[in-house]
């Protein structure tokens, strides 16, 4: 058959626009192309991803990265009424980093079921205790509380966003200053430097962006 669109890589210049409902393949078409696409961006992924500890991972997320995971969610859950496809849409959009901005999923990964519920409940209040030092200065991070948010334990999944400064701005896009990512939990203390693969990412990520 004919050659299946590809989905548009992430504009590597201006600051980052929401995903599009156009720039979404039918699954058809998306499973034609997915090995491909999905084989490039989880290249990209490996590169954004950042181990905090023993079973803390963050995962930088841009463009594409949402992109791959709104297709993928679409793919696994057989969406494909108009409506659920926006609902995936615009709940997903909100990972995109806005201007001045860094975005971040955490997770807490431990198999054990016991284990992990055990330190969901150790670790309440995480959502308020991690921020990113760069060039030495601290910059929160911060989520929207989910719905049914409980302040006797932590989820396993947290979606962060990070403002920035003029001058942390500059000093990420120009590769110029360290940056790692503190959790400051009392239960739980742990900073990770950030790479010179991740911050090359940030760097493209944030390039072109409003100074």
């Amino acid at each position: 058959g004919p050659l299946a669109p590809t989905p548009r890589p992430a504009a590597t210049r201006g600051p980052m626009q929401p995903i599009s409902r156009s720039e979404l393949l039918p699954l058809g078409e998306y499973e034609q192309i997915r090995p491909h696409f999905r084989a490039r961006i989880v290249e990209q992924k490996r590169a954004r991803r950042l181990l905090v500890g023993d079973f803390i991972s963050v995962l930088f997320e841009n463009r594409d990265t949402v992109l791959l995971q709104i297709q993928e969610m679409l793919r696994t859950e057989r969406i494909t009424s108009e409506a659920a496809v926006l609902h995936e849409l615009q709940t997903y959009n909100e990972l995109i980093p806005g201007p001045a901005q860094l975005s971040f999923t955490l997770f807490i990964e431990i198999p054990d079921r016991e284990l992990r519920e055990r330190t969901l409940v150790e670790l309440a209040g995480l959502e308020s205790l991690v921020h990113l030092e760069i060039d030495g200065a601290a910059f929160p991070a911060v989520q929207e509380l989910p719905v049914g948010h409980r302040a006797d334990r932590t989820t396993a999944v947290h979606y962060f966003k990070v403002d920035l400064n003029a001058s942390a701005l500059a000093a990420l896009r120009e590769r110029r200053a360290p940056a790692a990512l503190v959790v400051a939990h009392p239960r739980c203390r742990q900073r990770a430097e950030l790479g010179s693969q991740l911050l090359a990412g940030l760097a493209e990520d944030l390039h072109g962006q409003p100074r």
